[in-house]
């Protein structure tokens, strides 16, 4: 893992993945601080699932379109006043509660919408700060290893300071550490100088690419089978008989991305990235299928939820790879925004597929589910490997982002 270590005393690598990770905090876990506080206001669990499901589809429209006012007007001028703004849709929700129900819709709802894209931001900076291309191959491994971190600490983050203090609190404070977070890169100078390379004027921006529709199609049902192994792993520990269950099963599937992305990113590979995804979209669903076959053993299913989470950091790092070489010109920020946003709304139809097939056969085809899911991400790959040919690009040369030293 020493390459790691050298990534990370680059000047200014540490600094803007933590400013990142830290400032993504409050869209990592608005569903449970939502909820959570809802239900301390009285409020029902539909009303906190309506307000959850605003603020997710806000999210997926906000992404896309404040990423490629990203491209247009740098950095700085886009995400601290969306990171502010967005805090100030949560504060609202805090300030005001539940009631009226109209006024909690339209706080979670600008929230969502101003949500800063600091993920796609950081993907477009790395060229910039790290220069090789192999050091940058490897901090799209160690960014998508790290959100296995922040997925993990930040719900047991919240659920601490609604314990030691309120939900309100707990949104109050994660959005302040949001905004700092977001102030951190921002007011770095590579998020300061960094600039798009002009692009070519088109109403549909970044998908005018056909490469990355077909990665975007895959990458729905990748999000997809991730957004049902929530709920199949409650109904497995129902079943069990055990409420913890589905914390190992969910800690088991973060371990082994986490693991398998600092694997995946410790290595030079060789080869088109294009073609080694495909590979590694079979490895992703090789490891969900046999999930569905829920041994009684709370141990071997722990086991298999760990391997089915190996492959999802290095698909996703190698989806980052193919994302800056299919982006249009000038467009590196949209378009990383856009997986972001496909990926989010295939892991809310999973969480949506989920329940129904839980009802109907249990906890084993809600993993089927999952299954399935991998398997279609893979065929959407293989059907478009002529859309998705290997180009001859250099990392970064698809956004083509350039500094305004």
């Amino acid at each position: 893992m020493a390459g790691y270590w050298e990534l990370l005393r680059v000047r200014y690598a540490a600094r803007l993945l933590a400013g990142t990770l830290v400032g993504r905090l409050p869209n990592a876990t608005a569903a449970l601080a939502i909820v959570l506080f809802a239900r301390s206001e009285g409020g029902s669990y539909s009303l906190a699932g309506a307000l959850a499901a605003v603020y997710g589809v806000a999210t997926a429209v906000g992404q896309p379109a404040l990423g490629r006012l990203v491209d247009l007007y740098g950095q700085p001028v886009v995400m601290l006043p969306a990171a502010v703004v967005s805090a100030g849709g949560m504060c609202l929700l805090a300030v005001g509660g539940v009631e009226p129900v109209v006024l909690a819709h339209l706080a979670v709802l600008i929230a969502g919408v101003c949500t800063p894209p600091l993920e796609g931001g950081l993907r477009a900076l790395w060229p910039d700060v790290l220069g090789r291309g192999e050091r940058v191959h490897a901090a799209y491994a160690l960014d998508a290893a790290a959100q296995e971190v922040m997925f993990t600490v930040g719900p047991l983050l919240v659920t601490l300071l609604v314990g030691f203090w309120s939900a309100g609190a707990a949104l109050l404070v994660i959005n302040v550490i949001g905004v700092l977070g977001a102030l951190s890169v921002v007011l770095s100078r590579p998020s300061r100088a960094w600039r798009s390379a002009p692009r070519t004027a088109h109403w549909l921006g970044a998908l005018r690419s056909r490469g990355l529709l077909a990665l975007l199609g895959a990458f729905f049902f990748v999000g997809l089978a991730l957004g049902s192994i929530a709920v199949d792993a409650v109904a497995y520990a129902d079943e069990a008989g055990s409420e913890r269950v589905s914390s190992y099963l969910l800690a088991a599937n973060g371990a082994g991305a986490l693991l398998g992305g600092l694997v995946y990113g410790a290595r030079q590979w060789s080869g088109a990235p294009e073609v080694r995804l495909r590979r590694l979209s079979v490895a992703l669903a090789a490891g969900y299928l046999p999930l569905a076959l829920t041994p009684g053993g709370v141990g071997a299913m722990t086991l298999l939820a760990g391997v089915a989470g190996l492959f999802l950091a290095p698909a996703l790092a190698c989806s980052f790879v193919v994302v800056d070489r299919h982006a249009p010109v000038g467009t590196v920020t949209e378009a990383f925004s856009w997986l972001v946003t496909t990926f989010g709304v295939g892991a809310a139809v999973g969480t949506a597929a989920a329940g129904p097939a839980v009802e109907l056969g249990g906890a084993a085809l809600g993993f089927a589910v999952a299954g399935a899911a991998g398997v279609a991400a893979f065929l959407v790959l293989a059907a478009t490997r002529r859309v998705l040919a290997p180009v001859e690009a250099v990392s970064g040369s698809a956004g083509a982002s350039r500094s305004a030293c």
